[in-house]
């Protein structure tokens, strides 16, 4: 589709909008539907589409969709501290959305890791805001490139989950310009993002979707941001408030506080029709760079739904999700973002003669591949550490050795329930009417679904979910089900009754459903069944089955037999999506289970220990200094096992840098407490939380500084200058030599020391670059000047930091060199 000259788009703009009347346009503001927008055939509009992000395009289904590529989480992107990786993840996801016919991808997430309990940080980049920002802006143009609207989120200050629909972030100005409107700042003038997402939360007292200051006044004033605001979803809470303030789609949809209640506001005069136009303006100027606005006027249908049905595959000739080119990117993708915090002796990579392997523990034969939200998706496959290792190292050298309990809450092991009728793998569901009949009944490929949305059981009195659990012998079995509402159980000769009684909310019902289990001796041929006698809306619901966990004596004591008779022991711990998960917070980072006594136990019986870490933030490890090396590897997608191998064996480096600073005990850093104090959430630490908190005398030493990672290389610095301009810290000149015995990427790090002791450290600019052992490269860094300038709240005007000191570092605990900055006057 060939794009509009502006001003032609501009004339048919107006024009769309002068042929409506109020009722019609007031009606395209709020969504047609859970992730769609309505069409208006009169001006040639077709129906967007809308898709939750950012690790994958999932498509309008919640549960059970389609399967899509799953790529590893934003923290492991991050790693790469790369904007050109950012770019192609945003280019894959382009492609991925054309699959699905999506438009709008709701992503990239891009607050901070104010608090390392933050339940969501595993979709944000980092706890810096110029990197998140830099990311972030490669993420949206390379979307954006190939005519997939982002929508960078949460507008603004949303670092945390309790209480997250209500709760107020206070933050004073000075922080909250140079620190959090950063990341939003840099995507809007860097990447030209078409949309953005207003958060759930309030700011300073005022709820973040009738925020006029910060909608009105900085987004779409200061920054001149021509996109569409939508709001998170069912965030809105006003008519007028919101009308007014700013935001321009209410979000889902078809109900909503907008609606003929708008309409009678402006009727009233509390709304003018002018702002209802100018929502409707930046609507259907993202509806045009995503190609559903007529490229011309002489495009336009009076059918627009017949033009959407007609419209070209759009996914024709892009690789699917498990091809062998996507496997392979995937793949890349993860094991280059993965982090090597300790190698003691060089034992990684692990050489090609390594003899026998013990791989132990439930996340390396349950790899957790993805956190817990609306991020979540259906992937084609999840390989796992496991089979990773396997099939890299052969099944005669590796033994596999699963470890202890890590949920509260299990799920189901694939294939392991079977639809009673076909025997497909998945489940039956069926709806029935109040006087038992049935009315419909369905084979799911999955064992969850979601009700209350306008789906096909909405109109069931009772919905019956069943399914033969698929054993070849007698098994202790832990069964149950999940979601809200009054559940009758039966398996084999036993019968339940389940009260699992919760808020009917969007994030209980749907995002952190509440679960029941117990364990049972069932025989093969054992149908499993739950019933529940009504409808609970916004009610996420499955079945649970899987073979019962040894007690953590036995699992550790065959852990260690494992590891006493294997030449290396490779022991894969973390978190699952229990603790990673939009909708809460964590209370500690202490690993869950058994896991430490695990760690502890290997080590003790190996000849050396490897330990691969599958979380997304930071855990604590009291067992480091027993073990030989350190992996951090994320949540790795659909690949994850053979991305950990690639990386373990050497076959593709793992140079990530950390992006959060992590701490040695529960407690420590700058800012740690997510829960709100009478519903407001104080931002006391200001500017300097993250690393900047950390590098103040107030903090104790963290266990991995933000930036560390080891990668295979070892490397000297030398013969650093920089250029100032305008006392400014224009870029840094300096040598590196690879001085290790592994080719390898280093990432130069330049952080900014201002001459006032008040003022924290913070990252001004990095650069990359892959070496050979024994050579040395000179590379050029280039420095950003908004992260150099500070918030002049009297006069609101920017000023640029004065003098200082320039550190030249491998990450913020390892600088190598220091340039000091003359003051200029």
């Amino acid at each position: 589709m060939t794009a509009d000259a502006p001003d032609d788009l501009a004339g048919r703009i107006e024009k769309a909008i002068e042929s409506l009347d109020l009722e019609r346009k007031v009606r395209l503001l709020t969504g047609a539907a859970m992730f769609a927008l309505h069409a208006e055939p009169a001006i040639g509009l077709a129906e967007v589409r809308l898709s939750d992000g950012p690790t994958g395009v999932r498509g309008p289904e919640f549960t059970g969709g389609r399967r899509s590529c799953l790529l590893p989480n934003a923290t492991l992107l991050a790693q790469h501290w790369d904007v050109r990786v950012a770019e192609e993840v945003g280019a894959l996801l382009a492609e991925e959305a054309a699959a699905h016919d999506a438009h709008v991808v709701l992503g990239p997430t891009i607050n901070l890791h104010r608090t390392p309990l933050g339940g969501r940080l595993f979709e944000t980049y980092s706890e810096d805001p110029l990197l998140t920002g830099a990311l972030a802006g490669g993420f949206v143009s390379g979307l954006q490139r190939h005519g997939v609207a982002a929508t960078p989120k949460h507008f603004l200050a949303n670092e945390s989950e309790t209480e997250r629909t209500t709760v107020d972030s206070v933050i004073d100005e000075r922080t909250l310009r140079e620190v959090y409107l950063l990341p939003f700042e840099m995507v809007v003038a860097d990447a030209h993002a078409w949309s953005v997402m207003a958060a759930y939360n309030g700011v300073n007292g005022t709820p973040a979707t009738e925020h006029t200051e910060l909608i009105d006044g900085v987004l779409k004033g200061e920054w001149g941001f021509d996109g569409v605001v939508m709001s998170d979803w069912y965030a809105t809470r006003s008519t007028v408030a919101s009308a007014a303030g700013g935001l321009d789609l209410v979000m889902p949809g078809p109900d909503g506080p907008w609606g003929h209640r708008l309409v009678t506001a402006v009727r009233a005069g509390e709304v003018e029709e002018s702002t209802v136009d100018e929502h409707l303006r930046r609507l259907l100027r993202l509806a045009a760079r995503v190609g559903r606005f007529p490229a011309s006027s002489a495009d336009a249908s009076p059918d627009a739904d017949a033009d959407a049905d007609a419209e070209t595959d759009r996914s024709h000739g892009l690789p699917a999700p498990d091809s062998p080119a996507r496997r392979a990117q995937v793949r890349r993708l993860a094991a280059g973002g993965m982090t090597v915090l300790v190698n003691r002796d060089g034992v990684l990579p692990l050489a090609a003669d390594t003899g026998t392997v013990a791989v132990i523990g439930r996340h390396a034969v349950e790899t957790i591949v993805q956190g817990g939200g609306s991020a979540k998706l259906r992937p084609p496959h999840v390989v796992s550490v496991a089979d990773g290792l396997v099939a890299a190292l052969g099944r005669d050298r590796v033994a596999v050795v699963d470890g202890v309990e890590v949920r509260h809450r299990p799920v189901p092991v694939p294939d392991l329930l079977r639809d009673p009728e076909t025997g497909l793998p998945g489940m039956r569901v069926t709806a029935r009417d109040a006087t038992g009949a049935v009315l419909e009944s369905r084979h799911t490929e999955v064992t969850e679904l979601v009700t209350g949305r306008g789906g096909w059981l909405d109109s069931a009195d009772t919905i019956e979910l069943t399914a033969r659990i698929a054993l070849d012998a007698p098994a202790r079995m832990q069964i149950g089900v999940t979601g809200l509402g009054e559940w009758t159980v039966r398996a084999g000769a036993q019968r339940y009754a389940i009260d699992q009684d919760g808020a009917a909310a969007f994030s209980a019902g749907v995002l952190n459903p509440p679960a029941w289990t117990t364990q049972l001796d069932l025989e093969p041929g054992a149908i499993l069944t739950a019933t529940r006698p009504r409808l609970v809306e916004h009610s996420r619901c499955g079945l649970i089955a899987r073979p019962a966990s040894p007690s953590p004596a036995t699992a550790i004591g065959a852990a260690a037999r494992a590891a006493a008779r294997a030449d290396v022991a490779v022991v894969a711990v973390g978190l699952t999506d229990e603790q990673e998960t939009e909708g809460l917070d964590k209370t500690t980072l202490a690993l869950p289970g058994e896991q430490d006594a695990l760690v502890a136990a290997v080590a003790a019986a190996a000849q050396r220990t490897i330990v691969v870490i599958n979380a997304a933030t930071p855990v604590l490890m009291p067992w480091l200094d027993r073990v030989d090396a350190v992996l951090w590897a994320g949540l790795p997608g659909q690949e994850a096992g053979d991305a950990v191998a690639a990386a373990l064996l050497g076959e593709i480096e793992p140079a990530g840098r950390l992006v959060t600073t992590f701490p040695a005990h529960d407690g420590d850093g700058p800012a740690w407490d997510t829960t709100p104090t009478d519903g407001a959430l104080a931002y006391t630490e200001g500017a300097a939380f993250g690393y900047r908190g950390w590098a103040t005398p107030r903090c104790p030493q963290p266990l991995f500084w933000f930036g560390h990672g080891l990668g295979y290389g070892a490397w000297r610095y030398e013969r650093a200058d920089a250029t100032v301009d305008d006392g400014m810290v224009r870029r840094v000149r300096v040598q590196v030599t690879n001085i290790g015995a592994h080719p390898s990427r280093e990432v130069v790090q330049l952080y900014l020391r201002p001459a006032d002791p008040a003022e924290p450290v913070r990252l001004i600019g990095w650069a990359g670059v892959r070496v050979r052992p024994g050579e040395t490269a000179t590379i050029e860094v280039p420095c950003d000047p908004r992260a150099q300038r500070r918030w002049d709240t009297g006069a609101r005007v920017w000023r640029p930091l004065p003098g200082g000191q320039v550190l030249v570092a491998r990450g913020l605990g390892d600088t190598r060199i220091t340039l000091t900055l003359h003051p200029t006057h």
